[in-house]
């Protein structure tokens, strides 16, 4: 947590709004994405969504691929508690929501499901797209997949495997959105940036979460950054997002959100 505090501070120091943008293209993702105050009716959808989840306090088995966590000690756990806990926060749901909305891709990519709150955001986002969300817990996906029965999003397609096995069985040709929000690790994060490389087309957008969850996980967020093939960046701090557009001047942007 000393690390994470520490990072905040820079991060403060460093960041600016959109005024501070000179990139046409980003200036456009801020202000009229990331920046939209309005309030969009699919946002009680989401709201609805949460609070079932944040009501069941039925009980699974997680199996954790990743780093682990640093609220719960064991294996066993209450949906509602993973909701509130480990869940992504109102703000990022919204701002997930934001992105499918304004950058309409046609096929989005999730690597770590979680309860799915989301790949809902993503998939009312941009209801004309398909949502393809990976769990590796098949527990956890099985709790996410029954709390979306209670809505009509047609646009989510499930796969419960590690991330591995999904990048050596995958068919789409190109992923225009993808969020990764899976191990927190700084040398699975590279490894699964090189692993999405064939996936990824001239306009897609990658979104990294927790990139400031470690200093390895910074690390990674750092060499992605420098990585010839990124030509936009920008650090949102609890989030990473590039680009790959070469017709972009490659620059980076600290931008608060």
């Amino acid at each position: 947590m000393f690390y994470q505090a520490q990072s905040y501070i820079g991060f403060i120091r460093k960041a600016t709004n959109h005024h501070g943008v000179h990139s046409p293209f980003v200036y456009d993702v801020v202000t009229q994405c990331l920046y939209d105050k309005q309030n969009y009716p699919e946002y009680q959808i989401l709201k609805n969504h949460r609070k079932a989840l944040l009501k069941d306090t039925s009980k699974i088995t997680v199996t954790d691929f990743g780093k682990g966590s640093r609220v719960f000690k064991l294996p066993q756990r209450k949906i509602a508690q993973i909701a509130q806990h480990a869940g992504v926060t109102v703000k990022r749901q919204k701002l997930l929501f934001k992105l499918a909305q304004y950058f309409q891709p046609k096929n989005s990519l999730e690597l770590g499901t979680s309860l799915g709150m989301g790949t809902l955001a993503m998939a009312l986002g941009y209801p004309k797209g398909m949502v393809y969300t990976i769990e590796g817990c098949p527990q956890t996906a099985f709790a996410a997949q029954k709390h979306w029965e209670s809505y009509t999003t047609k646009n989510i397609q499930l796969q419960v495997m590690a991330f591995e096995a999904f990048f050596k069985s995958n068919t789409v040709k190109t992923f225009d959105l993808v969020y990764l929000d899976g191990h927190h690790d700084g040398a699975k994060t590279l490894d699964y940036f090189e692993a999405l490389q064939p996936f990824l087309g001239n306009n897609s957008v990658l979104i990294l979460d927790d990139i400031y969850w470690s200093l390895e996980m910074t690390q990674a967020w750092q060499q992605i950054v420098n990585d010839p093939r990124v030509t936009a960046s920008m650090d949102t701090y609890q989030w990473g997002l590039v680009w790959f557009r070469r017709e972009q001047q490659k620059e980076h942007f600290t931008i608060r959100v």
